[in-house]
């Protein structure tokens, strides 16, 4: 007869520390054409959803990120930390992805007894990063958003459609933009990116 297996009370402990690395949805592909497009790998990302007008609850965002509310269609950045305006009542706060833990326990511990949610959302998205001069034309080809210099600058975010999936990005620079949709359309908004970012394929709109 075997004998009985002992299991310590550190196991469930050790097992939690040995956890593996999280696995993006693209494991990193990247690809170089009129611009390049890269899969940013695993990236933290939270959705808050609240009454804006709460001053419990813009103080919970301010106290958990550090960041003030960002105005309409705007992103706001500091300290590893970007916060969006998605709808009038729905914020995606995006950090590294180890933070996530930390920062939701803090944002539910104050958003306690407010009509609010704040959910790791993390794993469920796939985010890209297009670095080049012609990334708005890139994004152009597939979105109806106006992104002409104009009425699309740094700061500014866009939630809108990439082809016929739901897709949202703003620009991180005057020649960097950054964009995420869900992880199950990833390989899909991948192969968008590079069709449209196909040597050959410049319009030369800006």
């Amino acid at each position: 007869m075997s004998e009985p297996v002992s299991i310590s009370a550190s196991a469930p402990a050790a097992a939690q520390a040995s956890a593996p690395a999280p696995v993006s949805a693209l494991n990193g592909a990247s690809f170089e054409g009129m611009v390049k497009i890269r899969e940013a790998g695993a990236c933290g990302m939270i959705t808050l959803r609240g009454n804006f007008a709460s001053e419990a609850f813009v103080s919970a965002v301010k106290s958990a990120s550090g960041l003030d509310l960002p105005g309409i269609r705007q992103v706001v950045r500091a300290d590893g930390m970007t916060l969006g305006w998605m709808s009038p009542d729905e914020l995606m706060l995006m950090l590294p992805y180890a933070e996530v833990p930390g920062v939701l326990a803090r944002l539910n511990a104050a958003l306690a007894g407010e009509h609010a949610l704040a959910v790791d959302v993390s794993d469920a998205r796939a985010v890209f990063v297009l670095t080049g001069t012609r990334a708005r034309e890139v994004l152009a080809k597939l979105s109806p958003a106006d992104l002409a210099p104009g009425h699309f600058a740094e700061g500014e975010l866009r939630r809108t459609r990439l082809a016929q999936v739901p897709a949202a990005f703003w620009m991180t620079g005057e020649a960097e933009v950054t964009l995420f949709c869900f992880r199950s359309v990833a390989g899909y908004v991948m192969g968008l990116l590079t069709t449209a970012a196909a040597p050959g394929g410049e319009v030369g709109a800006w």
